[in-house]
């Protein structure tokens, strides 16, 4: 479902988000994943982290509007996701459902045009909610805002406010959240000197506690197989990031974390392969 409108709520600062915390990990994984002509696809993952192993199985299936996912895990949950768009008109419909835990049901509901997006979200659970969102503008500038309602206390669990901005070139965003306790400023820019890579610099603070995280990071396309990725806060916690395609349908992804101010005692290593057979 595309649409020339604003994003969705959830987008805003999520470029600047992904470049300093996606694939980033201290955790041993690995996935096998297989798509068929028939819009079958199948996916496996092997996890290790510390002394705890974990796995799933996954299928998802296709056809013309509509996709089904299925996966199951180790602890034998079996978690289903029903998505169709366009029931009506610029909508896409997404229920989910887990068992043993069937309480944890989510319907929710997007609707996307020129000019605005709005989200409804129900969460079938032992304390119901109701969560929505919507935006107002343009993708080159967007307003938005986001609540959850508690049903059975008739209260505000959460409720978030924010603006994008965007170019061809670069993206920044400014969020207030945690029901105005929080601040979140980011901007996003893209460098042909980094090959298409990008350099971000994101200012968090805190109200309640006065504490300001000032994170800065960066991606390098050395070539169209690998990629580097770094980022720095101000607390001393350094992160760094390799990803190889190692053929056209397999990549390996190696990171490290780091406490530079006591970098001896406690470094972090993850590694991560992706088959795509």
């Amino acid at each position: 479902m595309a649409t020339k409108g604003p994003s969705l709520f959830t987008d805003i600062g999520k470029k600047a988000k992904d470049l300093l915390n996606k694939d980033y990990g201290s955790d041993l994984k690995f996935t096998i994943s297989s798509k068929s002509d028939s819009g079958l696809a199948l996916r496996s993952t092997v996890a290790k982290k510390g002394s705890l192993s974990s796995g799933d199985v996954g299928a998802q299936y296709k056809h013309k509007n509509a996709a089904l996912d299925v996966k199951v895990d180790t602890a034998s949950n079996v978690s289903t996701t029903f998505t169709v768009t366009d029931i009506l008109p610029s909508t896409k419909t997404i229920a989910s459902l887990k068992f043993p835990d069937y309480k944890s049901g989510k319907l929710e509901v997007q609707y996307l045009n020129e000019h605005a997006t709005f989200t409804t979200a129900v969460r079938f659970n032992q304390s119901p909610s109701v969560d929505f969102s919507a935006t107002i503008g343009t993708p080159s500038i967007a307003f938005g805002a986001e609540a959850r309602y508690l049903t059975a206390s008739g209260n505000f669990a959460k409720y978030n406010a924010g603006v994008s901005l965007a170019k061809p070139d670069s993206t920044a965003s400014v969020i207030l959240a945690d029901k105005g306790d929080s601040l979140r400023v980011s901007y996003l820019h893209h460098l042909k000197k980094l090959n298409g890579g990008a350099v971000v610099g994101e200012v968090s603070r805190r109200f309640s506690s006065n504490e300001n995280t000032l994170t800065v990071g960066c991606s390098y396309v050395v070539d169209r197989h690998t990629v580097v990725k770094t980022k720095l806060n101000n607390h001393g916690n350094l992160g760094a990031l390799l990803r190889h395609e190692l053929t056209r349908k397999s990549s390996l992804t190696i990171s490290g974390a780091f406490d530079t101010k006591a970098l001896e005692k406690n470094p972090k290593f993850g590694l991560a392969l992706s088959l795509k057979p």
